[in-house]
């Protein structure tokens, strides 16, 4: 007689305390391609002298590799509710090591001359294309590994890579660029996106059947939205625009207040970093306190209406004391500049654990991609845009525009509803 046994994969032999290294593994994903997403900007300076660019042309090649982004995201998050959060993360992080990797040995200064202008920028945007992979995979794997109380913290924790990520980009590649090369500064992001692949391979699997966990169904009529997926959903679309447009205040902080403050408060280089480590530093505690009150109190829906509202606020009063500048301590500014750029990053976890719980777990993926890719294109128009309005206006016209920004997301997140829950002890 022939017996068969099934052997249990490697999946199901995994308990509930895995889900804290699935987020760590996400956290690692997030973290090395932030590197790459907002270190490499830091290097603007020796990337100019090195390949022998003008500003015009030090745009594009910083532009390209944002613009690539937005191109895949959310096909990269389509294919993730298709084939997997795996699958799609080690794709994406092995692709953008080799590339990383490739650009190393042929996309560098030499002897011989530099690269031209196109290839560069076409590499940095195959960076981006490859990259964006890691936003929804991982925000996917979140969704589906943490239930509903623990979610927002969850995922509040997994954002926070992304200033960690720009922070150690930020400290590491410009020395590297200064001291070693361009060669350096590929060869160490790869590095970084290989480890991250590594611990993916390692430690991000779909979870048993016995620890999977399903989004509630939307409470405005489930049958409605059973099946329909995230992007014929006008609610989902709102959110999505909704965190796009509350994300370009704070890329005009993260691209221009360094500029801001130097050429209005005259500060020098150890005045700019420390505003801006704190700035950084305050969006990751903050980002995991809300996440982590919004889980016990189960109100992530006033609370981002609120966040709106205070960011908006703080950004009236960043415009209003820039433009009475001359009657206040520039002290006062940078203080209020600190608030308004920490305000206005605090809200990211809570408001993607929305986005993702409305579009339930199985089209996460897809949800968060719509997200990031409106997300994405605001990181290549902000940058554009503030110039613009620096050559026609003051910086206070800067600031107020950024408040009109947050001002005009608060009708476009969901209004919190009465559904019975008790918050958590």
């Amino acid at each position: 007689m022939n017996v068969s046994v099934s052997l249990p994969s490697s999946s199901a032999r995994l308990g509930p305390a895995h889900r804290w290294r699935v987020l760590a593994a996400g956290v690692a994903a997030n973290l090395s391609f932030s590197a790459a997403a907002a270190g490499i900007p830091t290097t603007a300076v020796w990337l100019r002298a090195a390949y022998r660019l003008d500003n015009h042309a030090l745009g594009v090649v910083l532009g390209a590799l944002g613009l690539g982004v937005a191109l895949l995201e959310l096909p990269w998050g389509i294919a993730a509710d298709r084939f997997g959060d795996r699958r799609v993360l080690l794709t994406g992080l092995v692709a953008t090591a080799a590339l990383l990797a490739a650009m190393a040995l042929a996309i560098v200064p030499s002897a011989n001359g530099v690269p031209p202008l196109a290839r560069v920028a076409a590499a940095m945007m195959a960076v981006g294309l490859f990259g964006g992979s890691v936003n929804g995979s991982s925000g996917r794997a979140v969704m589906r590994w943490f239930g509903e109380r623990e979610r927002g913290l969850a995922m509040s924790i997994r954002q926070t890579a992304v200033p960690l990520g720009g922070g150690v980009g930020a400290a590491l590649l410009p020395w590297l660029a200064s001291h070693a090369g361009f060669a350096a500064v590929y060869a160490a992001l790869a590095l970084l996106c290989a480890a991250s692949a590594g611990l993916t391979w390692r430690w991000l699997h779909e979870p048993p059947a016995s620890e999977a966990v399903a989004a509630p169904a939307h409470p405005h009529g489930p049958r409605r939205a059973a099946g329909q997926g995230p992007l014929t959903r006008v609610e989902v679309w709102k959110i999505v625009f909704g965190i796009g447009l509350l994300c370009a205040p704070q890329f005009a902080v993260l691209t221009f207040a360094t500029v801001f403050l130097h050429d209005v408060g005259r500060l020098g280089i150890a005045g700019i970093s420390a505003t801006m480590v704190v700035i950084q530093l305050g969006a990751m505690v903050m980002r995991v306190w809300s996440g982590r009150r919004t889980d016990r109190l189960g109100n992530r829906r006033g609370w981002l209406r609120r966040a709106v509202l205070i960011a908006a606020a703080s950004f009236t009063l960043l415009a209003a004391a820039t433009a009475a500048s001359r009657y206040l301590p520039f002290a006062s500014i940078v203080v209020l500049l600190a608030v308004a750029g920490i305000c206005v990053s605090a809200w990211h976890g809570v408001a993607y654990t929305e986005l993702a719980t409305l579009a339930g777990t199985d089209h996460a993926g897809t949800a968060l991609g719509m997200a990031n890719t409106v997300v994405y294109l605001g990181l290549f128009a902000t940058p554009i845009a503030i110039p613009f309005m620096l050559a026609h206006a003051q910086w206070s016209v800067v600031w107020f525009a950024a408040a009109v920004c947050a001002w005009a997301t608060w009708p476009l997140f969901p209004r919190p509803q009465a559904t019975g829950r008790k918050p958590m002890a």
